[in-house]
């Protein structure tokens, strides 16, 4: 029976129990397939947390999955690999008995290594039983260049023969990660920055489902699951994937960015972090959520950044939270119960986009230019579809009328109401965006509105002293015929002319 039915107290102890018990030892990818074929009965989701993969990434993984294959995952940076391959720990069975004392989970039923097989010859039916769970039949190692065999399969350990073994007893091994992750799955993480030659010495593992150290003539039969991750920019980069090696996983899956915004946000809302402070509320609005969405959407698209390095999800990540810790200092400085991030808190976005962008050329400053022209595109995008339903002539008209309005990081919350008092067509759009709840909401709102015209050049804006104001210029007056010079003559009005025209010119330019 699976050994997930069985309560703590009900586990056999020791290993004449166990045998009565009726329990059949089975392998970890009949494991993975057996529950995985559960899951996919019930109906409930087969990685619950993975968004934006349903149709795409967990298709092909089920089937890598019931076929019990090694699976190679690559994708670029922020795609969530790392998630995903710690995930697969779920299809495993809850708890499965072991032999304490053995460094390769030996099943026993079926024990590999010499420790426990003696243990078994020693104690008979009364060897005892430990209860392995699933969390802890997981390994994983970050590949870099200086990882060794020794690392991985394992060596011979001095202090072992110093107490009096011989070399040629495979007691005086110190096993290394694979084999210590006997009966579960073992991860190399960023596989092409494994050296070529300890790349071939995962060959055997991978097929004929053992390994053999140094010149002993040991050959453990390990039962594990391997699963890799790479980034595909590595082939050229850093490293490769040897071919005989890539040959020996069973499914090659790829994984990519979030389609669409909806994705991304359900990301950043699953991974953000969020404090609780006493007696303070932040607030994000829908659209500045949409933003920040959206400006890692218009990365991923623009010609200036680099695509071969990508651009992960953790840049939406962290805007948000870099969005939410200036909204909440300015309203712990402006005594304020409530904030919510505006248009005007975008700028502090410079801080941790920096570094997570790579541009197509370098030059000094152009880094910040093209996160400004990146965020400018994303308001002006979310703006269109936010407020495509709203009285914005309206609005316009007000202002054509001589209405101006003022926004500052450091403006209280409240002050913003005079602005909806003055124009009560920007009220109903602010009420519209769902941000009628409180005094900051408004003012996000307010804000929102008022750049998403200015961006759209339905208002004009200037640069004042901490902020901006909004206003709308008066139509130019009608062009009139141009007097070059009453009183001169010919060539001396072409020439009047001609200097209008060089300076005409110059202002357009």
């Amino acid at each position: 029976m699976p050994t997930s039915s069985r309560s703590k107290t009900s586990r056999p102890a020791t290993l004449g129990a166990l045998k009565k018990s009726g329990y059949a030892s089975r392998s970890v990818a009949d494991e993975i397939h057996h529950n995985v074929v559960e899951r996919l009965k019930s109906g409930d989701p087969l990685l619950p947390g993975i968004v934006g993969y349903e149709s795409t990434v967990v298709p092909e993984l089920e089937n890598a999955l019931l076929a019990g294959q090694s699976i190679a995952i690559l994708g670029e940076r922020g795609q969530g690999k790392s998630r995903l391959i710690r995930s697969l720990t779920q299809f495993l069975d809850e708890y499965v008995p072991v032999l304490p004392g053995t460094e390769t989970n030996d099943d026993p039923l079926d024990p590999i290594s010499a420790a426990g097989r003696a243990l078994i010859e020693e104690q008979g039916d009364k060897t005892p039983i430990a209860w392995l769970h699933r969390d802890d039949r997981y390994g994983e190692k970050l590949a870099t260049p200086d990882v060794s065999m020794a690392d991985l399969i394992g060596d011979v350990d001095p202090i072992k023969v110093a107490e009096g073994r011989y070399l040629s007893d495979e007691l005086t091994i110190h096993y290394g990660l694979i084999p210590r992750t006997n009966r579960g799955i073992f991860c190399v993480n960023e596989l092409p920055d494994l050296a070529e030659r300890i790349q071939v010495g995962l060959f055997n593992l991978m097929e004929e489902r053992d390994v053999q150290i140094r010149g002993y003539n040991i050959r453990l039969p390990l039962d594990i699951v391997v699963v890799a991750t790479a980034n595909p920019e590595d082939y050229t980069n850093r490293g490769r994937i040897i071919t005989p090696l890539k040959d020996r996983f069973g499914a090659q899956v790829r994984t990519h960015y979030p389609d669409t915004t909806v994705h991304e946000r359900n990301i950043v809302d699953q991974e953000s972090v969020e404090f609780s402070d006493a007696g303070m509320q932040v607030v994000v609005p829908d659209f500045m959520s949409e933003i920040v969405a959206e400006l890692s959407q218009q990365a991923r698209k623009s010609g200036e950044v680099n695509q071969r390095s990508g651009v992960s999800v953790r840049l939406s990540i962290s805007n948000q939270e870099t969005l939410r810790s200036a909204a909440l200092k300015r309203a712990i400085k402006l005594k304020e119960q409530c904030a919510s991030p505006r248009i005007t808190d975008l700028p502090a976005l410079a801080s941790s986009m920096r570094g997570k962008i790579e541009l197509e050329t370098f030059e000094e400053g152009r880094e910040d230019r093209v996160i400004e022209d990146l965020t400018r595109r994303s308001v002006v995008e979310v703006f269109k579809r936010a407020v495509s339903d709203a009285p914005l002539p309206e609005i316009v008209s007000m202002f054509e009328s001589g209405v101006t309005a003022d926004t500052s990081a450091a403006l209280p919350s409240r002050e913003y109401a005079a602005r909806l008092e003055a124009v009560p067509a920007l009220a109903g759009v602010v009420k519209s965006l769902g941000c009628d709840g409180s005094d900051a909401e408004a003012a996000s709102a307010v804000e929102f509105v008022l750049e998403g015209l200015h961006l759209t050049r339905q208002l004009n804006r200037d640069v004042i002293e901490g902020g901006f104001r909004y206003a709308k210029e008066p139509p130019p007056p009608p062009r009139t015929e141009v007097d070059f010079g009453e009183g001169l003559d010919e060539e001396q009005r072409a020439e009047l002319r001609r200097r209008f025209e060089r300076r005409r010119r110059r202002n357009r330019e």
